[in-house]
């Protein structure tokens, strides 16, 4: 235990580092002046500070408020030690912070009494703030592993879904890492940008109960079969929403809302700008491009310049024109992703010349 000892009277500071050293584990750290105290902050660590009242330069409540200016001391035991017995002046000094006194001349019995109290309040405070660490070690673990959990949940969700349909599955995933790019672009967290990546991949879930001959019909769909599909994003919302994992309902929100367009004539609610979620309006953008960068039973896959321009010219209409930019400036990071996840038989492969061009843009 470290006691800082600051009286600016020799003998007595003798006196009360005697009386320290005295104690068992305890370590006296004598100042004759308190500015060299102050000198030695923060570096300078103790457990309990017993300090003399009238000193020159600083007295006893001017040098501990300097000391509690530094965090790391603010809940130190202070003890001052004065002749003066007026009233003021004590509360004077319990105001300042200081939790007791001892009365000049001191009496080594008080002394080590009073001491060895202040050591137990040390170390009962430092068995709890061990505590509190360890119980927050375990919050932590435990969230980690509940997170991981949920992460598992929707993988396994996802490789169901893939037995319907295989491209769904490839599509999410491609989907999702575009969705953290532009989330990173529209100013978003680092760990929300991450959670729209890991929830994202569910935004085509409902889509499992979408009978197979809408679902894998090869040509156009018929006005029928084309509002059996806009209902996916219903089912998908229904499976999700009532989750009591934040990321399913994450998750719900975007299977609900990646299909609302800006200007409200998206399905399935009709809802338009900032009344869509935002995490709805940065899939839609994510959704899109993959799906017309990638050939369908009914199309051919698009360029990417043709995509690009595509999403651009319907900024305002069908897609924010926020997202619009941040998408624009997440490009390069889009094609990497791209470039990594090409599927060449059903997929665009993005020009050398596309790839200058979206990096001087995102650069501008």
């Amino acid at each position: 235990m470290r006691i800082l000892l600051v009286d600016d009277n020799k003998t007595n500071l003798g006196f009360l580092t005697k009386m320290v050293e005295k104690l068992p584990g305890c370590v006296a750290l004598p100042y004759q002046a308190p500015e060299k105290v102050l000198a030695d902050m923060p570096g300078l660590e103790f457990d309990i500070a017993i300090i003399d009242f009238q000193m020159p330069v600083y007295n006893g409540i001017e040098l501990l408020t300097e000391i509690v200016h530094f965090e790391k001391y603010r809940d130190k035991p202070i003890v001052f030690v004065t002749a003066d017995t007026d009233t003021a002046t004590r509360m004077a000094a319990l105001n300042a912070g200081a939790i007791d006194f001892l009365t000049k001349p001191v009496n080594p019995l008080e002394f080590q009494a009073r001491v060895r109290n202040l050591i137990a309040l040390v170390e009962a405070r430092n068995k709890l703030a061990d505590r509190a660490d360890w119980l927050r070690t375990e919050v932590d673990k435990a969230v980690r592993e509940i997170r991981e959990r949920e992460e598992e949940i929707i993988e396994r969700l996802m490789i169901a879904a893939s037995y319907k349909d295989t491209e769904t599955a490839r599509h999410t995933k491609r989907v999702a890492a575009y969705s953290e790019a532009i989330a990173l672009e529209c100013g978003l967290s680092k760990d929300y940008a991450k959670d729209i990546r890991l929830a994202s991949p569910m935004h085509d879930i409902g889509k499992v109960a979408i009978p197979d001959a809408v679902l894998l019909k090869k040509g156009k769909l018929t006005e029928q079969e084309f509002a059996a599909m806009q209902t996916h994003t219903i089912v998908g919302c229904d499976i999700l929403k009532e989750s009591k994992s934040s990321l399913l309902r994450l998750a719900a929100e975007i299977a609900g809302s990646h299909h609302e367009r800006w200007d409200g004539q998206g399905y399935p609610r009709r809802i338009a700008g900032h009344d869509i979620p935002l995490v709805g309006r940065i899939v839609a953008i994510a959704d899109n491009f993959d799906a017309l960068t990638t050939s369908r039973p009914y199309k051919e896959a698009w360029s990417v310049e043709r995509t690009v321009q595509h999403i651009q010219e319907r900024a305002g209409s069908q897609f924010d024109p926020h997202c619009v930019e941040a998408f624009m400036r997440a490009l390069p990071a889009i094609l990497r992703i791209m470039l990594t996840n090409l599927e060449r038989d059903v997929m665009a492969e993005p020009t050398p010349e596309t790839i200058e061009l979206a990096t001087k843009t995102a650069a501008a």
